[in-house]
């Protein structure tokens, strides 16, 4: 999805990006006219690039390719990866995999099954690495760190989102940690007024823009909870609201692929977080497990019991 900046160039919006980079070039600052150089250069290999491969065939950094995207309108990254690829008609350019997908264009109803699983690995594989590349690590340890301290963990999450809101719970849930999740307003509004500074409250919005969630969080931090954003927006008014901000790789196009590969991207930061909290608190963590097991185990089937399948 594009979004207007300020200084972005006055080109016509449907004109192609490579006619945008190519007419803005004078709008540039010296370090992103070496990103607009590469890509103008070889637009095949900058729709096949993570962000630091261009960061470093450029000789720039991922920020001022960040800054770069922001200039021409995209969301992050993977937006104007994906612009690219569709207009040189590349798309993934057969990223690691050696298929030749057009990770631009939507699914038609008439494509082969093997055409749709190939986009699909191909537009997941391409979003995974861009937050592996980007993920701020040193946030996903801060975080990890204050869950393990915490009283309890609200976690909010609607629509789609709700769907790494309950992951991200389950996970917090099966390692022993004291944690709920909210996808109802009114449910999540009424947790949210009984935390305290002891307590940690997580928003997921894939978008940053969702209302209600935005409504959760603030509800958390005006009662003093530790406020936690994962999101695939860095400069959305979520991430404005949050203490911490985790950011996952995203594009929107409106594209299904796109919308499960923006989803998946938000479920590996999920499961690196409740990874993370689990390494910390290993004993109790592994004490947690063995008891859910022993729990249920009456309700298994005998072979599994035995070790046996």
């Amino acid at each position: 999805m594009e979004r207007t900046s300020p200084d972005a160039p006055s080109t016509p919006a449907a004109a192609g990006v490579l006619e945008r980079i190519r007419h803005g070039a004078s709008e540039l600052s010296e370090a992103m006219s070496k990103v607009a150089e590469q890509v103008l250069a070889d637009p095949e290999a900058a729709a096949r690039a993570t962000i630091m491969d261009l960061a470093e065939l450029s000789g720039t950094s991922p920020g001022t390719i960040t800054r770069f995207c922001r200039h021409l309108g995209y969301d992050g990254y993977a937006a104007l990866r994906v612009a690219i690829a569709t207009e040189t008609g590349r798309a993934s350019a057969r990223l690691e995999t050696g298929w030749d997908v057009n990770i631009g264009q939507e699914i038609a109803p008439s494509d082969p099954l093997d055409r749709v699983l190939k986009q699909l690995i191909t537009i997941d594989a391409a979003m995974l690495r861009d937050t592996v590349d980007t993920l701020d690590l040193a946030a996903v340890e801060r975080v990890a760190a204050r869950v393990c301290d915490a009283r309890r963990v609200d976690v909010y999450g609607v629509g789609t989102s709700a769907t790494v809101a309950r992951e991200l719970q389950m996970g917090f849930y099966r390692t022993g940690v004291a944690a709920w999740v909210w996808t109802e307003v009114h449910d999540a509004l009424a947790s949210a007024a009984l935390l305290g500074e002891h307590d940690i409250a997580f928003a997921v919005s894939l978008s940053g823009s969702t209302a209600e969630v935005i409504e959760m969080l603030s509800e958390a931090d005006s009662r003093g909870a530790l406020t936690v954003a994962l999101t695939g927006d860095g400069d959305s008014a979520l991430a404005e609201i949050a203490d911490i901000c985790l950011v996952s790789a995203t594009t929107r196009t409106g594209h299904r692929a796109d919308l499960l590969a923006s989803r998946h991207s938000a479920l590996l930061v999920a499961d690196l977080v409740h990874i993370a909290v689990a390494q910390r608190r290993f004993p109790a963590a592994l004490e947690a497990l063995e008891s859910r097991a022993r729990a249920v185990v009456g309700h298994r089937p005998t072979k599994e019991r035995n070790g046996t399948s």
